[in-house]
Formats: structure tokens, C-alpha cells, sequence
């Protein structure tokens, strides 16, 4: 009977071992099964990402991300254009201003650049009721930017009577994530010449700001003879603008002047901050335009400019967009009567040189206020 227990115990003693074993096999028979049904997914995931690239190309999911932003869309997709590293800082301000964007309520009539798809959500409608202007300069710029507003204040927009005609300057504004309301309302209860409208105030957006601009003008100011948009970043001549405008001769219908751009080719090149993809604008080349530096019109071609933008779809050069809708209107920019009196940028201030000029990008505000206190100082510019 010892003996039995003994085989029996033995035996007990084998199954046990035989029993260890069989789980220590299933053990790592399972892990690689397991592992394997990973990497499967992954080959399966991998691949339907690797199809999804195929099918939309680069420059689709592009041009879908420049409607979007124009859509004021929360859903952002590829960035609209690679961007060199000098012009980071752009993107990363579409970016956060995009993002805090919200769908435009009610959809939108004819393009995302259409300005009647937009409320102006402050206005100064009177101003041009009160005295009807000669001219009107129609600054663009961020609400942020007191201090360019505050400088041009001080400077080319302070006088209301340049050369005996009434001219008033007004600012647009379009919305900001990180605009402070009250600040704004305090500022035009001061100043009386801000008008904001419910566009999202991004560098993709100036299409659109332009459009609103012009909006503005024939709705609002349909009685003034000229008009001129005028960066914020610019040293204005007005006296010598008003002499241009009284030159005998001058159109007072149909006229667009300022810089022009013949033959300009659009840049395809994706590191371009002015990159614009064949989607958006497949000609090669932009009808002549002005540069959106500072251009000057009369103001019967704000309405026309509305009107016919209905047709003509939006791209993100804001300059060339007013050169598509003036040649869809059978109409081509003026050269000015002294064209080197539109210039573009200068290596240092001379005021003789000023004192001729109508035009002149600048670095900042400071630098504004700096060449505009020497050229009206007492004595001959030159």
C-alpha cells in the first residue's frame, strides 16, 4: 500500500509538473498571438492613413483649411501654407485666432469674402452725413494696434482740412480673440472713427476686411468723391494726395490708382507667405493691380466692386482680388500722374525726398511719428 501511495504521489507529483508546463507554454503562445493582433491593426490603420494621404492631396486639404478659415470654422485642418520661419509668427495668430472662431450663423451668400455676410458691430455711419468728404482714408488694422491708430492720429490722419477739403480718416477692425470690448468702446467714444465688423481680423482674412471696407463706403459714405485704402504701417503724404486729386484731368468715375503690379506671377511656392494654390486662382499670372500698400479710387467703385465680387471667387492677396474685380467690370487701373510719387519701401528718411512722395512703407509706429515731426518742422524741405 506504501508503494501505491508512493506511485500514486508520484504520479500526482507529474501532473502537477506536466500541468506547470502546459501554462508556462500557453503563457507566451498567448503574449504572441496578442502582440501579433497589434501590429496587425496598426498595418491595417497605417495603410488607411497612407490612402487617405493619396487621395487628398496637399493642396486640397489647403484650400479646404482657407474656407475654413474664411467660414470662421472652430475645425482646422493643415496649416493654409508652409511658412518660412520669419513669417512663424503670422501662422501661429491665424492659428489662434481661427481656432477661437465660431461657424457664421445663417450660412453665407455667394463666397466667404462676400461683405453683406458680415454685421458691422460698431459704426460711425454719421460721420459722413454731417460734412460730406472730399476723400476718405480707410485704414485696415488690428484691434490690438493702438499704437499704430494713435500714431497716425497724431500725424497724417490728425487734420479734417487738407488743401481746403474735408477729409476724414476711419479705421477697420474685425474681431479679435484677445480684443478687450470696453477698451474699443472707450476708444471710439474718444475718437469717433472706429468701425468693426464680426469677421475674424486674421492675415488670411484681408480679403475679406477689404471687401468690407468697400461695403462700408458705398453704403455708408456713398456721397464722398474719393476714396483710399492705406495700410497702417505707412507714411502718408496727404497735402501732396489732395494736390493729386485737384489735378484738372483727374477721373472722377471709374478710377483706381496707386503702384501698379504688371504681369505679376502668382506664387505657387509653399514656403511663400503670399503662396496661393492653383484651387484658389489657376491663372499663372494676376491682372494688373495696385499694391494694397495704399491704392485710391473714386467712389463710385465700391458699390461696383460689391456687386461684382459676387461672381469672382476669393483668394488671399487682397490686392490682386480688387485687380480681378476691376478687370471683371471691363475696367484697368490707372497710372498715377507722377508715378514715382508711390513708393514702396525707403533705407532711411530724407526730408527732401518726403516732402514729394505721396507713399512710403515704414518700420513702426515710432518711426511714424519721428519723420512726420521733422517734415513739418518750420523751413524749406529741401
Amino acid at each position: 500500500m506504501g508503494g501505491e501511495e508512493t506511485v500514486s504521489g508520484g504520479g500526482t507529483d507529474l501532473k502537477r509538473v506536466c500541468a506547470k508546463d502546459l501554462c508556462c507554454y500557453k503563457i507566451p503562445l498567448f503574449r504572441s498571438w496578442f502582440q501579433g493582433l497589434i501590429v496587425l491593426c496598426l498595418l491595417v490603420f497605417v495603410s488607411s492613413l497612407g490612402f487617405s494621404d493619396s487621395a487628398l492631396s496637399w493642396s486640397e486639404n489647403l484650400h479646404r483649411h482657407f474656407y475654413g478659415v474664411f467660414n470662421q470654422s472652430r475645425q482646422m485642418n493643415a496649416p493654409a501654407y508652409r511658412v518660412h520661419p520669419k513669417h512663424k509668427a503670422i501662422l501661429d495668430e491665424i492659428n489662434k485666432n481661427a481656432e477661437s472662431s465660431s461657424e457664421h450663423p445663417g450660412g453665407l451668400q455667394y463666397h466667404q469674402a462676400f461683405p453683406q455676410n458680415y454685421q458691422f458691430v460698431m459704426d460711425n455711419a454719421e460721420v459722413c452725413k454731417n460734412n460730406t468728404p472730399f476723400l476718405v482714408l480707410m485704414v485696415p488694422v488690428e484691434p490690438e494696434n493702438v499704437a499704430a491708430r494713435d500714431a497716425i492720429r497724431q500725424t497724417w490722419g490728425k487734420d479734417t482740412m487738407v488743401q481746403d477739403k474735408v477729409v476724414l480718416t476711419l479705421f477697420m477692425l474685425g474681431l479679435s480673440g484677445g480684443g478687450d470690448v470696453e477698451e474699443l468702446r472707450q476708444e471710439n467714444e474718444q475718437h469717433h472713427d472706429l468701425i468693426q465688423s464680426n469677421f475674424m481680423d486674421t492675415y488670411l482674412n484681408l480679403t475679406i476686411k477689404t471687401m468690407v471696407i468697400m461695403d462700408w463706403l458705398a453704403t455708408r459714405c456713398p456721397t464722398a468723391a474719393y476714396a483710399m485704402k492705406v495700410d497702417s504701417d505707412m507714411f502718408l503724404n496727404i497735402d501732396n494726395l489732395v494736390i493729386m486729386l485737384k489735378t484738372p484731368g483727374i477721373p472722377k468715375m471709374n478710377y483706381l490708382t496707386g503702384m501698379l503690379m504688371w504681369n505679376r506671377p502668382v506664387v505657387r511656392s509653399k514656403n511663400s507667405k503670399w503662396y496661393v494654390p492653383e484651387e484658389l486662382y489657376p491663372d499663372s499670372r494676376y491682372p494688373t493691380y495696385t499694391l494694397g500698400m495704399g491704392y485710391v479710387f473714386s467712389n463710385d467703385l465700391p458699390a461696383k466692386f460689391v456687386e461684382v465680387s459676387k461672381a469672382i471667387k476669393p483668394f488671399n492677396i487682397e490686392d490682386a482680388y480688387i485687380g480681378m474685380c476691376i478687370k471683371k467690370l471691363g475696367l484697368s487701373p490707372t497710372s498715377p500722374p507722377n508715378p514715382s510719387q508711390f513708393r514702396a519701401y525707403n533705407s532711411k528718411y530724407n526730408r527732401c525726398e518726403f516732402s514729394k512722395i505721396i507713399t512710403y512703407i515704414l518700420g513702426s509706429s515710432e518711426q511714424l511719428k519721428n519723420y512726420w515731426a521733422d517734415y513739418k518742422k518750420p523751413g524749406p524741405h529741401c
